[in-house]
This record gives C-alpha cells, sequence and structure tokens, in this order.
C-alpha cells in the first residue's frame, strides 16, 4: 500500500527551512534578504527563481503535459512599519505596513533598518508608557498618533536620532518570538504566510527527492506585497488556475482549526473556483488531510489581486490554521506538512 504523502514528506526540512524564513525580517518592501534566502535554498534543491522587476519570485517546474499552467502563490513579506518621523525627544513615530491593530504590537522589540544597512533596537510603546506617570495610560488610545518607538540607545533629541543614520521611510521589522515545541505547536509572528513558503518548498523538496514530475507545469509565486494588497496582482500569462497558498484564518464562526488545512470557499473578494474548491475537498479526503471548509469575510488574497488585476484564472485558496492572525500567532506542524501534501496530491 501506498504511504500518504504526508508521511513522505520531509518533516524537519520543513519546519527546520520555516525557521530560517521567520528569523528573516521581511516587511512588504523590505524583501530582499528573505528573497536571497529563498533563491539560495531553491537553487541548492536544483530550482532556478526568476525575479521579477517588482521583486517577486517565479519559480518553474516543468510538468508532463504541456497544457495550463498551474500557479502556486505564497506571499513571503510580512507586517511591519515605516519610520514616519523623528520626535523632538529623539523617538520615532512610525506608520503601519499592512493592516494590524496597534494594540497586537505594543511592547514588542523591532528592528530599525537603515538605508546604509544598519540596524538599531527598539521597543513599541503607548506615548503614555507607564500606569505609575499616567493616569489614563489604561484607556489612553492605541493609535498611530499615541505610539511611538523607544530607540536602544542614548538619544535625547531629533538631531542625536539623526546622528544614528535613523531617517524617515526607514523599514521598522518585529521580532517574530519564534517558538517551536515539543509537541508540534509553532508559535511566531509572520506564521502569516511563512509557513505557507516552508509548504511549498517542502513540495519542491518531495518532487526532487522522488524524481517526480507534475502532471503540468506548476510555477511557484513567492510574493512581496501580498500585505499590501498587490503581491500577485501581476502573473505569468501562461497559469491557466492559480492556488493562493496562505494561513486560514480561525475564530468565530470558523470551523478550522490550527491542525487543520482551511479550504477557502470564499473570502471578501466573492466565491473561489467551484471545481478547484471541490477537488482540494475530495483530495483532502482521500489522503486523509485533517481539514475544514470555511468562509473568510475580512480576508483577501493573492489569488484575490490576480484576479482584480485582470488574470484570466480559475482560483482557489488553502493554507494551514493560524491562530490570532496578524497578533501572535500560532499553528501546527501537522498543518503545515499536510499544506504541502495537499498541493502535491493537486499538481500529480
Amino acid at each position: 500500500m501506498t504511504p500518504p504523502l504526508n508521511a513522505e514528506l520531509d518533516r524537519e526540512y520543513i519546519l527546520g527551512f520555516l525557521k530560517k524564513l521567520l528569523e528573516t525580517p521581511s516587511p512588504s518592501g523590505y524583501c530582499m534578504d528573505v528573497m536571497k534566502l529563498a533563491q539560495e535554498e531553491a537553487a541548492r534543491l536544483g530550482y532556478p527563481v526568476e525575479i521579477t522587476p517588482k521583486g517577486n519570485g517565479i519559480i518553474t517546474i516543468p510538468g508532463l503535459d504541456a497544457g495550463g499552467t498551474i500557479g502556486l502563490s505564497a506571499h513571503v513579506d510580512t507586517l511591519g512599519a515605516m519610520v514616519r518621523a523623528i520626535k523632538s525627544n529623539g523617538m520615532i513615530r512610525f506608520t503601519a505596513i499592512g493592516g494590524y491593530g496597534m494594540q497586537t504590537v505594543e511592547g514588542e522589540y523591532c528592528l530599525i533598518h537603515t538605508r546604509d544597512g544598519r540596524r538599531y533596537e527598539g521597543t513599541v510603546l503607548s506615548t503614555k508608557s507607564s500606569v505609575h506617570v499616567f493616569p489614563d495610560a489604561r484607556e489612553w488610545k492605541r493609535d498611530e498618533a499615541n505610539m511611538e518607538i523607544r530607540i536602544d540607545e542614548t538619544v535625547k533629541t531629533k538631531e542625536d536620532t539623526e546622528r544614528l543614520g535613523i531617517g524617515v521611510g526607514d523599514f521598522i521589522s518585529w521580532d517574530p518570538r519564534t517558538r517551536f515545541l515539543p509537541n508540534g505547536w509553532i508559535k511566531s509572528r509572520h506564521l502569516d504566510d511563512k509557513a505557507s513558503v516552508a509548504a511549498l518548498f517542502g513540495l519542491m523538496e518531495w518532487l526532487k527527492r522522488e524524481g517526480r514530475t507534475p502532471a503540468r507545469t506548476v510555477k511557484l509565486i513567492l510574493s512581496t506585497y501580498e500585505e499590501v494588497g498587490h503581491g500577485s496582482s501581476h502573473i505569468p500569462p501562461d497559469i491557466t488556475e492559480m492556488i493562493a497558498v496562505d494561513m486560514g484564518a480561525l475564530g468565530d464562526d470558523l470551523s478550522a482549526t490550527e491542525e487543520d488545512v482551511s479550504i477557502c470557499a470564499k473570502d471578501s473578494t466573492g466565491p473561489y473556483d467551484y471545481g478547484m474548491t471541490s477537488r482540494l475537498i475530495e483530495l483532502a479526503k482521500r489522503e486523509g488531510i485533517a481539514h475544514a471548509v470555511d468562509i473568510y469575510p475580512q480576508y483577501g488574497s493573492d489569488a484575490s489581486a490576480a484576479l482584480r488585476g485582470g488574470s484570466n484564472i480559475r482560483a482557489a485558496l488553502i493554507g494551514p490554521g493560524v491562530h490570532a492572525s496578524h497578533g501572535m500567532e500560532r499553528t501546527h506542524a501537522n498543518a503545515v506538512i499536510n499544506t504541502a501534501a495537499l498541493l502535491l496530491a493537486y499538481i500529480l
């Protein structure tokens, strides 16, 4: 009896590469380092990466049949921030990159990346940062105007901070605080969507190791602007089917858990392709993959961006279930491995 695909995937490889991805800062627009990591790893597996003018990566895996290319898209970019202004006391006022609530980053450690390559540590704080000093500290609204970054350098004035080489427009990345627990739980910022990127690399590693060829040509798209809405708005013209591989939303009336592959039937941009979604459900059942079908009312994907960009494609959306998305996220190793297994079943 042929073992299920999820049993054949290299769990240690996938989780090891996920750790490297999570440890590499990559807020939207600042993805040079993570793309270099992806390029080097893909080359090691024998897959060249084409970098598009906007910075996305395209990896082509030739198939047995020349008709109709399948696109699999996952994004390497994450939430983050940018220096909006330097305050008179040397603190940094920042502007958000991506859609998160300010309460999710209060107290977070961060890195400020200067244009000349220097990095400085800092901490995100409310402008009323202590209950011992400010009587309304608890009620103080957490929004951009009331938040700041304290730099871990001796700075007391705007000029002190500027002398460090920090300026308006410098990128800021959050400390991912990554933990891989022995029982399979993974908690970290930026599992959205680096868990899916790791799943795609697990798929490539299996194809190379087993010497297998997909039924049709597959193009993996590593997008760099998904968190700001236009990651895969332009895709190779030969793609006729596209699966956005992105984290599965959990909570409220959603049925998926962190141990499931979430299959999205509809998000804020409308329903996904009926035939593709049905096929993914059928394959998940065939492979014995824990999964759930859900509706994401506050969500858009790289497939949504491609459709809005005018691509004439069929599209679907799957990914590992991730709790507390755009906050302190958590998933399970089984969901990451099974996402790769379901994609393999689809392309084979």
